[in-house]
Order: C-alpha cells, then sequence, then structure tokens
C-alpha cells in the first residue's frame, strides 16, 4: 500500500511536488491532498492539476502519511501549532521553509513526530530543482529514503546534515538568482554588439544551460571544462581574462556567503 502525501501551502513548490510525484508515480493522485487558503485557488487547482485540494489544514493531515508544509518560513511554527494535536510518530513531517531549524519544528511538533528539514529551490517548478534534505534523529531509514525520493520528482535531491543547511539556502537556494543575473547580463553583451533582445536572451540561456548539464553529466571540475574551451590566444581567455578583472570570481563567492549569513539571521530570529 503507498503512501498518502499531503501538502500544505500549494505555492510553486506545493504545486511542483504535488505534479511531479504523481508524474513519477511515486504517488498516485487519489493519495495526494493539497491544502490552499481560498476558494478561487481550490477550484483553479483541482482543474489544472486533477489533485484534489481542501481548504482544512488538519483534514490534510488526518488523511496523510506524510506532510510537506510549504508555507512561507515566518508562518511555519503557527501552522504546525494549528494541525499539532494531528500529528505524531506515526506521521512524518517535512517543512520546505528557508531558516526555520529542525530544533524550532520539533519544539512546535508533538514529542517523536520524524522531521525532515528542507531546502529546494525555484527551479523544482520546471522538472529541475535542487533539494537538501536534513533529518531529525526520529527519522528512520526509510522515511528518509522516500522524502529523498519525493523530491528527486522535482530535480536532484541530497542528504546533510544541518549545520550545512545555511550554505545551501545561500548557494542553491539563492543561486538561481544569481544565474538570472548572469544571463541577463551576458545577453546584454550580446545586445550592445547589435544582436536582437530574444537571439541574445536565448544564447545566453543556452550557453548557461549547456554549461551547467556538461558539469553534472561529465562530473569534470569547471575549471577543467573551461580549459576545454579557452584556447591558447582565442576569443575565450579575452573574455575569461576580463571576468577576472571585473572581480566576477569573488563578487560571486561574496554573494553566497552574503545570502548564507542572512539565513544564518533568519534562523537566530525564528527561535
Amino acid at each position: 500500500m503507498g503512501r498518502k502525501l499531503g501538502i500544505i501551502g500549494a505555492g510553486k513548490v506545493g504545486e511542483a511536488l504535488a505534479i511531479g510525484v504523481a508524474a513519477r508515480g511515486l504517488v498516485e493522485k487519489k493519495d495526494i491532498l493539497l491544502s490552499v487558503r481560498t476558494e478561487g485557488h481550490r477550484a483553479e487547482l483541482e482543474a489544472k492539476t486533477g489533485i484534489r485540494a481542501v481548504l482544512d489544514n488538519r483534514e490534510v493531515v488526518r488523511l496523510s502519511d506524510a506532510i510537506v508544509v510549504a508555507v512561507k518560513p515566518k508562518s511555519v511554527a503557527e501552522v504546525i501549532k494549528a494541525i499539532a494535536q494531528d500529528l505524531g510518530p506515526g506521521k512524518l513531517l517535512i517543512s520546505t521553509a528557508a531558516g526555520v531549524s529542525l530544533e524550532l519544528l520539533e519544539s512546535v511538533a508533538p514529542a517523536g513526530t520524524p522531521v525532515i528539514r528542507t531546502m529546494p529551490n525555484m527551479a523544482v517548478a520546471i522538472g529541475e530543482g535542487m533539494t537538501v534534505l536534513s533529518p531529525s534523529a526520529s527519522v528512520g531509514k526509510e522515511d528518509l529514503t522516500w522524502a529523498t525520493e519525493l523530491f528527486r520528482s522535482v530535480g536532484r535531491a541530497l542528504v546533510l546534515e544541518e549545520q550545512y543547511m545555511d550554505a545551501v539556502t545561500g548557494l542553491s537556494g539563492s543561486g538561481p538568482a544569481y544565474v538570472y543575473v548572469i544571463i541577463e547580463s551576458l545577453a546584454d553583451g550580446g545586445l550592445k554588439l547589435g544582436l536582437p533582445r530574444d537571439v541574445a536572451t536565448e544564447l545566453a540561456a543556452q550557453a548557461v544551460l549547456g554549461a551547467a548539464r556538461n558539469v553534472l553529466l561529465t562530473g569534470e571540475h569547471p575549471a577543467k571544462l573551461r580549459d576545454m574551451v579557452t584556447t591558447p590566444a582565442g576569443t575565450t581567455i579575452e573574455g575569461v581574462l576580463e571576468l577576472e578583472a571585473g572581480g566576477l570570481r569573488l563578487t560571486l563567492i561574496n554573494a553566497v556567503v552574503k545570502a548564507a549569513e542572512r539565513s544564518a539571521q533568519l534562523m537566530r530570529k525564528a527561535r
């Protein structure tokens, strides 16, 4: 018998998860239940996905074996407190909120509730997400394996200790925004050289996509792949030297660090 999945908060992450797990057959549509706040959104979701949606969070918990809480970080504790009487050792609780620690999640859930903190990025909406999972001590191997497969239905997923979560947030959680800036900047370079905006954007986006897939598929260090396309006295080395002179490498490193520091600050505030 398959597990029943409940998702509280059917925004981009929650909706993407529901569609992804159903498409992969990890959970059948009839065993997925979404919770939203308005009747309009409920009707829209059901029509769009073919998955049942309700307005009652507690109903979702009562009818589900695993519950994903995919709401804003500031609302997580309030939502879990409101459903706490329906949680417990037999219900797997998964949070997707940035900066919300396992300590906080466990403090508002009943004792013994298996809890997993996750950090997905927004690319889950197109099935190309990156999610890191950190389980509490009460999470069994079977639950963790199942939860990992849940997020692999919308991209890649791996398990890390919670101590790395701020770094994960700064890198992969916020990373798509940095890449959008890079794509926009590359396209602007093409625009300056006379390319139409739509052509420049497509060229830039595909260059980033191809480079990223090459790293993932080959497993080679990015520096080695860069050297493979950087010929002596060629065009690429001129561009690379300009990037180094402009401090792109240090700027990106600092962006990741600053975002991670902000994640840590948010977690301290939430306690």
